[in-house]
């Protein structure tokens, strides 16, 4: 069951990353889990382990992530059957470019219903 559930994230978050109808801005943590269906205390987790970053903050101190997000958290859920968060870690490092630069949606979704 877990392993339907991410991959119901992963090609959820694929869609939005992929251009899925989001207007480009700054997400807050909250706007992050109600499209990706993580949670906010994954969100933080994968924010303090390094697997995303925030690309800001409010005056009253809240995260913000922008639209690259959709793409390390596509990522992030691909390699995570099989990968601890270090290893995690190291492969988006060694990466280059992301995984679904370049891909649309309908591919970003295959790319990772396949992971």
């Amino acid at each position: 069951m877990l392993a339907k559930s991410r991959m119901d994230h992963a090609a959820t978050i694929a869609a939005l990353a992929g251009g899925g109808g989001l207007p480009p801005k700054q997400y807050k943590i909250g706007e992050l889990a109600q499209y990706t269906g993580l949670t906010r205390q994954t969100l933080h987790n994968y924010t303090r382990w390094g697997l995303i970053e925030e690309s800001g903050w409010t005056p009253g101190g809240h995260r913000l992530y922008d639209g690259s997000v959709f793409l390390r958290l596509a990522r992030v859920l691909q390699l995570k059957a099989g990968n601890t968060v270090e290893q995690i870690r190291q492969i988006m490092d060694s990466e280059q470019a992301p995984l679904f630069d370049g891909v649309d949606n309908k591919q970003a979704t295959a790319i990772t219903e396949a992971g």
